[in-house]
């Protein structure tokens, strides 16, 4: 009988670049530095081999089971992975029960099982872990794209070790992973592909922190184009099938982040919104947003709706929470509470006077009744004496606080405005002054 070749490439057989291109070390492993670097408890207990059960929670693609995969390779145990959505009780059972038998016999291996989208087991599912875990007859390692606080028994929570959140890959994390996939033979390192900087970034920078999306995008593009391939934007654009030509450069951004706070400073509402849309659908992410909200909150608000700061930190964090798409919604929350509410910017103005004084000119010491008397030798220097305790006088009591050269000035930094909260601010500020 002939035998017949199979060109498993051609074919379709060969596995996903994503699978290919998963990392065997911890040392290979990209993101998840905040819980994952080398002085964290984390990597010590891997590297120790004291690693015990955990649950892995965070979104798509952000290497959930592929740390679960390296961790037991670290540790030299016996290996079993299940997925949630597929298997149930009698697949876990067996396993329990293979554990006890060889858990007193020489060579002696610990025993993982990995749960891929653990919180898709029921109660009773879940229950069946929690003998096992106790007698310490299995090590469990519990991977979900839900909070576990929300979608675990309690009871298995409170026999895991540890909860690690993992986090979206940032754009340069996925940039690093698309480089290693191109260059490395196992990967697309035997085509010759020519694609700039740039246009890496930009598959990063669509994937929403997903770095299965961006490997498997990146080599459908590849793939459809052939060995010498070279990937330009348009194509990223049409494999995403996502529009990115809302801002063509990476200076436009910032012209949209310059709009937005323009018009949330001028109350529009209308063209804020417009320019959030802007820039959610030409791929800023989360974060940057945040940070010009936040700045807006304080410089543009400030006290004239001195909640508004707290509430787009809210939002804030919800957003980065649920991720997009429905991030978007949070976000336009916060941008049309910020463009309707009344306007100050008192803030940035008095620290920004103060400061061009602290540089351009001398200043006394503070007053010595105010300087810190809480050590010996204070009271013969004259430190503290004829301070007023305020609360004494029933929470306000006149006297000086600023430096001398600058309280005969009668220098002023806060100049409060009529607008919103800060008009019951500047009417008591004047009632205080008047006494």
């Amino acid at each position: 009988m002939n035998k017949i070749h199979i060109d498993k490439e051609r074919s379709g057989i060969m596995e996903p670049l994503s699978v290919r291109m998963r990392p065997n070390t911890l040392d290979d492993f990209i993101g998840q530095a905040h819980i994952l670097h080398k002085k964290s408890l984390l990597y010590q207990s891997i590297k120790n081999q004291t690693f015990d059960s955990a649950i892995f929670f965070g979104p798509p693609g952000t290497g959930k089971t592929t740390l679960a995969r390296i961790i037991v390779g670290e540790l030299d145990a016996n290996f079993h992975e299940l997925n949630a959505t597929t298997t149930g009780t009698k697949e876990l059972k067996e396993i329990i029960d293979y554990a006890k038998k060889t858990k007193y016999t020489l060579g002696y291996k610990p025993t993982y099982v990995y749960v891929d989208e653990c919180h898709r087991w029921n109660k009773s599912q879940q229950d069946a872990l929690l003998k096992a875990l106790e007698e310490g007859t299995i090590k469990f390692i519990g991977s979900t794209t839900e909070n576990p606080y929300f979608a675990m028994n309690p009871a298995v929570l409170s026999r895991v070790r540890a909860i690690y959140e993992l986090k979206r890959l940032s754009i340069e994390e996925l940039s690093k992973v698309l480089i290693r996939a191109i260059n490395d033979p196992h990967g697309l390192g035997n085509y010759h592909i020519s694609m700039s900087q740039e246009n890496i970034n930009l598959i990063a920078n669509l994937c929403n922190g997903d770095g299965r999306i961006a490997l498997n995008t990146l080599e459908f593009i590849v793939k459809s184009l052939g060995k010498d391939a070279k990937i330009e934007k348009d194509t990223i654009i049409e494999a995403m099938q996502q529009r990115v030509n809302y801002y063509d450069r990476e200076e436009d951004k910032y012209n949209y982040l310059s709009a937005l706070q323009k018009s949330i400073r001028g109350s529009d509402p209308d063209a804020s919104i417009l320019y959030l849309a802007y820039l959610i659908e030409g791929g800023a992410d989360i974060q940057t947003i945040g940070r010009r909200l936040l700045v807006i909150a304080s410089e543009d608000i400030g006290l004239a709706s001195p909640n508004a700061i707290s509430i787009v930190l809210s939002c804030i964090q919800a957003a980065q929470m649920v991720g997009f798409p429905e991030a978007r919604i949070i976000l336009a929350e916060a941008v049309l509470l910020l463009a309707c509410s009344p306007k100050s910017n008192s803030s940035i103005v008095a620290i920004e006077k103060a400061a061009a004084d602290i540089r351009s000119r001398s200043i006394d010491p503070p007053p010595a009744h105010i300087m810190d008397a809480h050590y010996s030798g204070a009271k013969k220097r004259g430190i503290g004496d004829n301070y007023l305790y305020p609360h004494d006088f029933g929470g306000y009591v006149k006297q000086q606080y600023l430096p001398d050269n600058l309280y005969k000035e009668k220098r002023s930094y806060y100049n409060p405005s009529e607008n919103g909260s800060e008009k019951s601010i500047k009417e008591r500020l004047e009632i205080l002054r008047k006494r």
